[in-house]
């Protein structure tokens, strides 16, 4: 993997996934400066020298500086990470464009769909960034345990074979490893797709529907991601490796998924607002799926999962209404 032995990276959003990538990418060597729209956490994450907000409890090293100012994360930059919410994407990338030249690689970490549009994000990033290289980072990836420094795998896509192998040599180190991809559409699909389908075996299990519904949920709940994603273009490989069943089985079945904990908390009558505020960070999923529902029915694709937790998220269904109209739906051949 052709990356530099150390790098000037900016790491644009410093939320526990952004923290969690600026601190692999020191550990890596290079140094990061990690920006912040918000001038009262760069303080916080100066004076603390650790994001007590998001990741607690991980020290920051002398590599990592923090910054509210795009200008000086900027400043000197061989690379740009976005790690940004998918609500927030649109905006942070016409900011980019003031300030990187023409040429200038862009990777984002950020998983979901554009709101309004539904669009998806390297198609934000062609709009307002223009021709340059571009690449998405997804996969099974708690940042957590990327923060603590355990053994993790992520895919790099892009469709600029070189753009993809730079960002994943970036990345790639001690216990962190990084595969690369040209499927682009099928990575953005599958991190988006997975953050709703968590939503929906968190409700199950917070319904107490069991093992058995679980698996089925995330199986069928697989088959939906992959009818949407190839008719978007997306190959059939990426569904099954570490961007598709990789990440989906994680999101759906570890309480470290905030998608998941908002399943569990609307099951158990809690209203979205407050769960949101419990949770305390983006819960993606509630966004993306009234995008992947608009995607769904512009394409003719059936979704009846998605399309149930959009309908409790977005239309006043109750978890256990949506859970019935799942159960008396028509049998059918499982593959067609």
């Amino acid at each position: 993997m052709n990356a530099p032995a150390s790098a000037r990276i900016a790491v644009i959003g410093a939320g526990s996934w952004g923290t969690a990538l600026a601190l692999q990418l020191v550990a890596n060597g290079h140094q990061v400066r990690l920006w912040s729209h918000e001038p009262e956490q760069i303080a916080a994450l100066e004076r603390d020298r650790e994001n007590r907000q998001f990741l607690p409890g991980v020290a920051l090293p002398t590599g990592l500086i923090p910054t509210a100012s795009l200008t000086d994360a900027l400043a000197d930059a061989s690379d740009c990470l976005v790690v940004v919410p998918s609500h927030a994407f649109r905006t942070v990338a016409g900011q980019l464009a003031a300030h990187l030249p023409t040429g200038f690689g862009v990777a984002w970490a950020t998983k979901g769909l554009d709101p309004g549009s539904n669009l998806l994000l390297h198609q934000v990033a062609q709009e307002l960034l223009g021709e340059r290289p571009l690449a998405v980072v997804s996969g099974p990836s708690f940042a957590r345990e990327v923060g603590d420094g355990l053994p993790t795998a992520v895919t790099v896509a892009a469709e600029r074979e070189p753009f993809a192998q730079h960002v994943a040599g970036l990345l790639h180190g001690g216990r962190f490893r990084a595969y690369t991809s040209s499927d682009m559409v099928g990575v953005e699909i599958c991190g988006a797709a997975k953050n709703v389908l968590a939503i929906a075996t968190g409700i199950a299990d917070g319904l107490g529907f069991g093992a058995n519904t679980r698996a089925a949920l995330i199986t069928r709940g697989l088959a939906e991601l992959i009818r949407l994603g190839q008719a978007l273009g997306g190959r059939p490989e990426t569904f099954m490796g570490l961007a598709g069943m990789g990440d989906l089985v994680l999101t759906c079945t570890d309480d470290q998924s905030r998608n998941r904990r908002m399943g569990l908390a609307l099951a158990a009558g809690e209203s979205i607002e407050a769960a949101r505020t419990r949770i305390g960070q983006e819960v993606e999923g509630v966004l993306t799926a009234k995008a992947i529902h608009g995607l769904a029915q512009r394409l003719g694709i059936d979704m009846p999962i998605s399309e149930q937790v959009y309908l409790v998220l977005h239309a006043g269904v109750s978890p256990a209404q949506a859970t019935q109209a799942l159960l008396e739906r028509e049998p059918k051949p499982e593959f067609h």
